[in-house]
């Protein structure tokens, strides 16, 4: 009975209109009424309670609630814009084991760089830190933060040769003679 209620109400030739009860990630917000296949609509946001039918009393219903959410959304990214300018041109420095010629023996990953990046009071996470490939050489490296789709930040990583205690003394030690180690 249900799906040939969909398949004619609010149908057109490429699909079926639907207003979205929940936020749908690469679709809409909240309220919003949407074009889907009806196979989409039929077999996941029917199902889910993520979308119902734009009737006229759901529309009435969802109002109120959609006109509350675009005002959440919009601080929401008052606030990411705030937090894009104040991580805009911020260093990370990252230290990692690297050989003479300032090759590194591992890399540097968002992880560590979204972690020196919070070390400093920057709420990033792991996922917001846009790299290509994993930085395999020591020097300054320009990366991308992604705050929201159309929202980045640039920042500079520093990658420094790690300075291991220890090591560097022990060549000296060895330099000496035999009879001044012993002392």
């Amino acid at each position: 009975m249900q799906k040939r209620e969909i398949s004619n109400k609010a149908s057109t030739s490429n699909g079926v209109k639907v207003l979205l009860c929940e936020d749908v990630k690469e679709l809409g917000w909240f309220g919003d009424v949407v074009e889907v296949s009806i196979g989409y609509a039929r077999n996941y946001l029917l199902p889910q309670g993520l979308a119902t039918m734009p009737t006229k009393s759901n529309l009435r219903s969802l109002a109120k609630e959609a006109a509350k959410r675009t005002e959440q959304r919009k601080l929401e990214r008052e606030r990411l814009e705030e937090a894009a300018a104040a991580v805009e041109g911020a260093e990370a420095v990252v230290a990692a084991k690297a050989n003479e010629q300032g090759v590194l023996f591992g890399s540097v990953g968002a992880g560590e760089i979204a972690e020196n990046l919070r070390a400093q009071g920057f709420k990033v996470a792991d996922e917001m830190v846009q790299l290509p490939e994993h930085i395999k050489q020591i020097g300054t490296h320009q990366v991308t933060i992604k705050l929201d789709k159309d929202l980045t930040a640039a920042v500079n990583v520093v990658v420094v040769a790690e300075s291991v205690t220890g090591e560097s003394t022990k060549p000296e030690d060895e330099s000496k003679p035999d009879d001044q180690q012993s002392e």
